[in-house]
């Protein structure tokens, strides 16, 4: 009997389960690939599966299954919740707090990508980040973009172009560094990968790599790290002089050291002003000029280029420690997977995800970028949905 005509002479709940399961499924893949292009299609995919993962929710009485880590991370949820209460500006910050709907892309990831399906996931990711790759590669060497006006392939900031590209080059050296068959591919794109971050002048995303690497080569053997600075003294001998001078000129004179500096202590005073609750979710921008400190490069800008930071400033010391948790949550369960043995491959690119964040996060807010931290909450989430052997085997 053919699948076509399973699905006819199954009962009609059992063809539309069947249907919600598949169309899920794809949906969530879409998701993964769209990201790197464009954020409408993949939050409208994003959408489509979050409409199948309900439907099955409520129709097969499922139980909201999750890892672990989530808990901390509705925690965070809500208490930037509370922060928005008490903003200055309400509307402004309610608005903001529709990002926290992403955090549902955990749950849902969880439902749909189990079993095999984040391998095949991750293959999808590397693919579709070297066509990134290769875009912004194009708009260098060709339409000569520069650091005055950087490639960003098809999306709307270099920023988030260079964070992506920095999670694909985890996942990418997750695969030759711990996976045991498509090594090959992984191994072909991965200098595109590397060459294309260079190119977009982002060292906060060069850091991220360099780190995320150096991770994952220890896992392997100590002894790998030697091959770092061998590859990236020849990345930078192939790199065009100005992209070399971007990264070997960095001193404290730096107008962007300077300025990082400036928002430290901007930071700071929010944080004295507001310690319990923050000035509110988007409302480091909107009061910049009242703490604007003498020594800022500009006068004004949207955040404060370092996520915890950030997040003390805007929703406050409560907020951010519920933050830590969830990290420290997930880097320990990661962790305990990973030397026990369970899903390797996907482990190490979550592990390399989430170091990576942390060191570009030093130096960006990039956990408030969206397409970032759609991609960022995917990555994480497979080793956990691996466990389950099936997408339907979690009923109440």
């Amino acid at each position: 009997m053919t699948n076509a005509q399973a699905m006819t002479s199954a009962p009609p709940d059992t063809a539309a389960n069947d249907w919600l399961e598949q169309t899920g499924l794809i949906a969530i893949f879409g998701v993964a690939a769209a990201l790197q292009f464009s954020i409408a299609a993949a939050q409208i995919l994003l959408t489509v599966a979050a409409l199948c993962w309900f439907a099955l929710l409520i129709g097969r009485h499922e139980r909201f299954a999750v890892p672990r880590f989530f808990w901390p991370l509705a925690a965070y949820a809500v208490a930037t919740l509370v922060s928005a209460a008490f903003s200055a500006d309400l509307a402004r910050s309610v608005i903001d707090c529709k990002q926290l709907v992403l955090f549902l892309i955990v749950p849902i990831v969880y439902r749909f990508i189990s079993g095999e399906r984040g391998h095949s996931l991750i293959t999808l990711a590397v693919s579709v980040g070297a066509a990134s790759a290769a875009i912004g590669i194009f708009q260098y060497g060709v339409l000569h973009y520069d650091l005055q006006h950087r490639p960003r392939g098809t999306l709307g900031h270099y920023m988030t172009f260079s964070g992506l590209l920095m999670l694909v080059i985890g996942c990418a050296l997750a695969r030759i560094v711990f996976g045991k068959r498509d090594r090959l591919w992984a191994m072909l794109v991965l200098p595109a990968l590397a060459f294309a971050v260079a190119l977009t002048f982002t060292r906060s995303a060069a850091v991220g790599a360099c780190v995320a690497a150096a991770l994952l080569l220890t896992l392997k053997d100590f002894r790998l790290l030697a091959i770092l600075p061998v590859a990236a003294a020849l990345l930078f001998a192939a790199a065009p002089s100005q992209v070399a001078k971007r990264f070997s000129t960095f001193t404290l004179s730096d107008l962007s050291v300077t300025d990082r500096g400036a928002m430290a202590r901007e930071g700071i005073h929010m944080i004295e002003a507001h310690p319990l609750v923050g000035v509110g979710p988007d409302m480091v921008e909107e009061l910049y000029a009242q703490y604007r400190d003498p020594a800022a490069v500009h006068e004004i800008n949207p955040h404060l280029h370092n996520v915890p930071l950030q997040i003390a400033a805007e929703r406050g010391l409560p907020a951010l420690a519920i933050w830590l948790v969830f990290i420290v949550t997930l880097l320990s369960d990661l962790g305990r997977r990973f030397f026990a043995g369970r899903h390797r491959v996907l482990t190490a690119a979550a592990l390399a995800a989430v170091v990576a964040m942390l060191a570009a996060g030093m130096f960006e807010y990039n956990f408030g970028d969206s397409e970032f931290l759609m991609f960022l909450l995917i990555l994480i989430t497979l080793p956990f949905a691996a466990d389950r052997r099936n997408a339907g085997d979690a009923p109440a």
